[in-house]
């Protein structure tokens, strides 16, 4: 019940202070096996990980090898009928897992809609505080779903099987002055391949994580821009593939020129939705092949 009270009161908090924030046709990477489809037509025990071309924000839906479902945030408002479409044409009718990073309406402006659309199970947002009507009416629509909130946080798992695990590296701070730096970072593990997904995490916030990030696969924080991928971060990675989420021609420049080359220094392939629209990675396990939709 205390949790409940939390995010009421967090509703109440914003309601007072009236603050508004404001068919694919696939090219081959170097990496991608031409058997693509009958590969997974004889082995369902594949871990798919869909990028989204949602503009200047965030929203990566992933099918998981034990045949549970994944969002992990939800773009602007405007993104949600791609999303919701885009789920609806792998077939999937349930969302086991729903990560809001944070409360930035570039990763939760659709999420109550998908909400209302699908089957959820489990809801993860960090204890971050926003005052935006975004963020009041995502708690409005998960309350009146019936829904739980568990507090993403550091060294929480959401799932620990034999062969795959999904872990929270981050928030582990109850304070941030940025609400970016309340992103929950997330890692899975699946047999030896490794995938980590930054929200907007920023410099601090990649200094205070000392678990080993190393990952074949990174969804770079906060758009390729400047305030995150510091270069001691970049080394720790040292991706195969740094993937960043952003807007054609954005306000903002992202991302920027030297993040991307910082990626690339050591070794990464850099890939953006903008330029390369969607991005599909699927992994076995073992071998790792990567789509684009441009």
């Amino acid at each position: 019940m205390k949790k409940r009270y939390y995010w009421l009161i967090i509703i109440l908090i914003g309601s007072i202070l009236g603050i508004i924030q404001t068919s694919f046709s696939f090219q081959n990477e170097e990496h991608l096996e031409q058997n693509w489809e009958g590969e997974q037509q004889k082995n369902n025990n594949f871990l798919k990980i869909h990028y989204l071309d949602v503009g200047q924000g965030d929203a990566i839906f992933i099918e998981l090898p034990n045949q549970q479902n994944l969002l992990i945030d939800g773009a602007e408002s405007k993104e949600k009928e791609k999303i919701i479409d885009y789920i609806n044409r792998l077939n999937k009718q349930k969302i086991d897992y729903l990560i809001a990073t944070h409360p930035h309406a570039d990763h939760i402006g659709g999420l109550a809609s998908i909400i209302e659309q699908f089957d959820i199970g489990k809801i993860y947002m960090p204890k971050a505080i926003s005052t935006s009507k975004t963020y009041e009416n995502l708690l409005k629509t998960i309350i009146n779903a019936d829904l739980k909130i568990a507090t993403a946080k550091k060294d929480l798992i959401i799932l620990n099987d034999e062969n795959l695990k999904m872990q929270f590296l981050s928030p582990q701070e109850s304070h941030y002055q940025d609400l970016n730096n309340y992103s929950a970072v997330l890692k899975i593990t699946y047999q030896k391949h490794n995938f980590l997904f930054m929200g907007d995490a920023e410099k601090l916030i990649e200094d205070e994580i000392t678990e080993d990030v190393n990952a074949d696969i990174i969804k770079v924080g906060h758009h390729g821009s400047n305030t995150s991928s510091s270069l001691n971060f970049v080394n720790r990675v040292s991706p195969k593939y740094a993937i960043i989420s952003v807007g054609s021609k954005n306000q903002y420049q992202h991302p920027h020129k030297e993040i991307i080359k910082r990626w690339q220094q050591v070794g990464a392939q850099v890939l953006q939705t903008d330029l390369h629209g969607t991005i599909i990675a699927q992994s076995d396990g073992f071998n790792l092949q990567i789509k684009t939709e441009k």
